[in-house]
């Protein structure tokens, strides 16, 4: 069996496991009523998942190539059907986000396979780079709306839309990934802001009966 934690540990599990925030169960879910939760107001770590970047005029050429498929517009994203995400930042900028069901593994291979060649394709590592968090549930777009200046209500931000703005005064990328389960926002900022936003959302979804939930939740 894969290990989460094997080959990262993100500075926000660092930071909780060091205080042993999760253990207090204040913020942490650890009862077995993980998928209500999911549904109702949940916030995952994903940041030890793979997650890879492209750039240039042939990088959707050389993605589609390797089995993916490609947003045609800006500030979409498609769900592959391996459970991974493809999305298209601005005309020529891809960011891959890989699968809760096999951990990523095919992100790693696509980003340890890359080479500089005569397509104008270029690697942006986006692993050490951004921390990758979700939050999840019915309340998603009221927590938001704390924080966000951009209106991600239901009615103005679709499933498969991207918006890049200003998240709690930091740089974010949101991504709906909401699916037939419940509404979820997948969301990347600076790893150096990641622990910043976390405590933010944590605050900002207690309101709700926000919780902290495991990756396991979504597999």
């Amino acid at each position: 069996m894969h290990n989460l934690y094997q080959a990262e540990r993100s500075l926000i599990q660092r930071t909780f496991e060091k205080y042993d925030a999760y253990g207090s169960g204040k913020y942490f879910l650890t009862t077995s009523n993980q998928q209500e939760q999911l549904k109702r107001c949940g916030l995952i770590d994903l940041t030890h998942l793979s997650r890879v970047g492209f750039r240039g005029v042939d990088a959707a050429t050389y993605l589609q190539e390797k089995g993916y498929r490609t947003p045609e517009i800006p500030n979409t994203v498609l769900a592959q059907d391996d459970g991974s995400f493809v999305g298209r930042l601005s005309a020529t900028e891809y960011l891959i986000l890989g699968s809760f069901n096999h951990f990523g593994d095919k992100v790693t291979a696509l980003e340890a396979e890359w080479q500089m060649d005569e397509y104008l394709n270029y690697l942006l590592p986006r692993q050490d780079s951004h921390a990758w968090m979700m939050l999840t549930g019915d309340n998603v777009s009221a927590i938001m709306a704390k924080l966000c200046a951009v209106d991600l209500s239901a009615e103005e931000f679709k499933p498969g839309q991207i918006v890049q703005t200003s998240v709690a005064r930091i740089n974010a990328i949101v991504l709906n990934v909401s699916d037939e389960i419940c509404p979820k926002f997948s969301i990347l900022c600076d790893r150096s802001a990641s622990l910043y936003l976390w405590d933010v959302l944590i605050d900002a979804m207690a309101e709700f009966n926000g919780k902290v939930i495991g990756v396991n939740t979504l597999l």
